[in-house]
């Protein structure tokens, strides 16, 4: 299978496209500039083209079996008027321009995963929240509800799609880990507010797993929650995190009202959360490797 990915160069696409090329699969990374010296493995090659503006990168994309929509900035950081503004185009526009692309005639047929996130359903407490669960109103939320749609437009060109709803991704000492490590190997772990709040995560290789799984599953459309079977609060985050990194976590919460002062709206992410269930996922059959919290987190630092 040709893939067309984008976001191919962050933690999460890196990995991606190592597990799809070992599986003998084509991957076309879209970049924005090719850096000297930056390689790819084996059966992956670069497309030079900034995908949140249309361009000759566009010809390239009806060459390609399937897309995996990866592109995105970040959501770890202060949320100014400013990042809101790149957070929503750096996601929206670049997936208008390729579903624009398949609209042209080259649609039919064709696998799209395009990324979302659990933040689509707002924060809700306990409550168990399935793909059938309804969209939040706040920005996280709204901004996943309209991306969501964006991607959607593809099925009017004939293409399959599928909306992968990530949680927190956990593997090696990058993505969310790269931030949570050196607290705790300074002896700063701790739980963050109440403690409560539901952390619903994923194991970089089950995620990689998901998506192998998926190209070639064109049958399962729609929402597809992408989180471990077994979500956990945020203290058992914390004391499962702590024990794999044999450190103590020892000291008391961080209060809620410090978060949002240094993190703004950013922080109800932190302190509030989703409980996630993969339902489509177990429904389909997948397997995880990781269900458990402590096993995936031993096995991401070691």
């Amino acid at each position: 299978m040709k893939i067309l990915m984008t976001g191919g160069t962050g933690y999460v696409g890196s990995v991606l496209t190592r597990t799809l090329t070992d599986a003998k699969h084509e991957v076309t990374v879209l970049t924005r500039s090719v850096r000297p010296g930056r390689s790819l493995p084996p059966g992956a090659t670069f497309l030079e083209g900034n995908p949140v503006e249309p361009g000759p990168w566009q010809d390239r994309v009806p060459a390609h079996d399937a897309i995996v929509n990866l592109a995105g900035a970040s959501i770890f950081t202060r949320w100014t008027a400013k990042t809101k503004e790149v957070l929503r185009e750096s996601r929206i526009r670049t997936t208008r321009n390729l579903v624009e692309t398949l609209e042209r005639g080259g649609g039919r047929g064709v696998r799209l995963l395009s990324t979302s996130a659990v933040g689509y359903y707002g924060f809700t407490g306990d409550e168990e929240l399935t793909e059938e669960s309804p969209a939040g109103d706040d920005f996280l939320a709204t901004r996943c509800r309209d991306w969501e749609e964006a991607a959607l437009e593809a099925r009017k060109a004939g293409a399959s799609v599928a909306l992968l709803r990530f949680g927190v991704v956990l593997g090696g000492r990058e993505g969310a880990l790269a931030r949570m490590i050196p607290l705790f190997n300074k002896y700063l772990g701790s739980p963050l507010g109440s403690g409560k709040q539901w952390f619903s995560w994923i194991h970089i290789r089950d995620l990689a797993a998901i998506c192998r799984f998926l190209l070639d599953r064109s049958e399962v459309e729609g929402p597809v929650n992408c989180t471990a079977p077994n979500p956990v609060r945020n203290r058992e985050l914390t004391r499962a995190l702590a024990e794999a990194l044999g450190k103590p976590a020892f000291l008391p919460a961080v209060p809620g009202p410090v978060i949002r002062m240094v993190l703004g709206e950013f922080g109800n992410v932190l302190l509030k959360g989703q409980r996630v269930i993969p339902g489509r996922l177990l429904d389909a059959g997948f397997e995880f490797e990781f269900s458990g919290v402590a096993e995936a987190l031993k096995a991401s630092i070691g």
